[in-house]
């Protein structure tokens, strides 16, 4: 096949150097170009989708604790009849489940210890229709929570900071009080650890404890749960159904999605992530534009042979499309390697950060501190792709000065002194 010359010595020169001793700087120069493209462009596809698989591992699991929609009454009192709600609320054909709740805060006492804790009232029949979790309990740990028998039913992460193992007596503080003779004391009341959960999620497994929807009515005197939880075809959707339930159902009640629910969290990470892929691309830029260098020295060391080719009657265009070509190969070589290398460490996480924490006896990923306790990853195209051409078109701008100034090389000034 007749490649273009102009290829051919572009080429040339991107692979001339490495047995000689005149060019050999320059050829490490360029290495060290096509290297540093090629780890910045690994470091960015490596982050970002560990951040990605952070993002999503979290949100898994969170799910599999919380709804993806909640719908509670404007004023926040109890729904006087919850079905109603919840028969208004699967009209639209993204809700898939629908289950009662009772939320509030309390403090949970064992002996001196005492801890803060969200009580979620529920009804386990219909609770399992709305979250993971609830389906995977539902023939075990939950068939234990019985209305009128005051069971309740811990975080792991909660009964091991409360020294509690299941059929231990835990006394449940409520907020607000109880008025008697003697003035307000607080409303306590004995219940019976009846099993644990773990979701895998740190934040609910320390904070969280269920019980059954009637005693939590009764304990915190409420005339009827206080939202409806509801389960959707999509969870991407939620957004959308909440304003369309929002609409459609009145201002008497309050509709939310898990992305507000937890908005501070998301936006802090879609944040951090644009940050860091600002940063990274810079580092890839630094290693683009050393090819500048690279092609300057080319430009220098080649002078002879650029007057030879003009006087043969190559024209400023082709002179300037081979360092083109030379500077390109470099980049492409560099942000390839690069990909290829990215993708493998990627999808090799799970096995590599295991090995490293073995060897150095550590945790990066303490539960208590990032919620999670693997490093997930999760490259996506949508990430990869623009990192990919981002490489590229900076290794291509770096080579138009370069190029520019050896077409304009004259020849007669260029042999002088050959």
């Amino acid at each position: 096949m007749n490649w273009p010359y102009e290829l051919q010595i572009g080429w040339r020169y991107t692979r001339a150097g490495r047995a000689g001793r005149r060019n050999g700087f320059i050829s490490f120069i360029s290495g060290v170009s096509m290297l540093g493209i090629g780890l910045g462009v690994a470091a960015l596809i490596i982050v970002l989708s560990v951040m990605n698989g952070f993002q999503k591992e979290v949100r898994d699991r969170m799910l599999s604790v919380v709804s993806h929609v909640e719908v509670l009454e404007g004023r926040g009192a109890g729904l006087p009849d919850w079905q109603a709600t919840a028969a208004e609320a699967r009209k639209n054909p993204q809700v898939v489940g629908a289950a009662p709740f009772v939320s509030a805060q309390a403090l949970i006492a064992r002996g001196d210890e005492m801890r803060g804790a969200v009580v979620r009232g529920i009804s386990p029949n219909e609770e399992a229709t709305v979250t993971d979790l609830a389906a995977q309990l539902k023939d075990t740990t939950l068939a234990k929570l019985v209305s009128g028998q005051w069971g309740i039913v811990l975080g792991s992460e909660l009964a091991r900071l409360l020294g509690v193992r299941e059929g231990d007596n835990v006394t449940i503080l409520a907020p607000g009080g109880q008025v008697t003779p003697a003035g307000v004391v607080p409303r306590l009341k004995q219940m019976t650890v009846v099993g644990t959960f773990d979701s895998g999620h740190y934040e609910y497994d320390s904070t969280l404890a269920l019980m059954h929807l009637d005693d939590a009515q009764r304990l915190f005197r409420v005339e009827g749960p206080t939202g409806v939880q509801l389960r959707l075809k999509d969870l991407h959707e939620a957004p959308t159904v909440a304003y369309e339930l929002s609409a459609a159902m009145g201002a008497q009640y309050y509709v939310r999605d898990w992305t507000r629910t937890n908005r501070n969290w998301f936006a802090a990470v879609q944040l951090e992530k644009r940050l860091m892929f600002i940063i990274l691309t810079l580092i890839v830029a630094v290693a683009a534009f050393n090819l500048v260098s690279t092609l300057v020295m080319t430009v220098t060391d080649k002078r002879a042979d650029i007057a030879i080719l003009r006087t043969l009657g190559a024209s400023p265009r082709s002179i300037m499309g081979v360092f083109m070509v030379q500077g390109a190969a470099s980049g492409v070589i560099g942000t390839l390697a690069g990909v290829a290398g990215g993708l493998l460490i990627a999808f090799n996480v799970g096995t590599i950060v295991p090995f490293i924490e073995r060897l150095l006896q550590t945790s990066f990923l303490p539960g208590s501190v990032y919620l999670i306790s693997q490093m997930p990853s999760e490259p996506q195209s949508g990430d990869i792709v623009p990192i990919t051409l981002i490489s590229l078109l900076l290794a291509f701008v770096a080579t138009l000065y370069p190029s520019w100034r050896a077409s304009r090389v004259q020849p007669a000034e260029a042999l002088r002194y050959e």
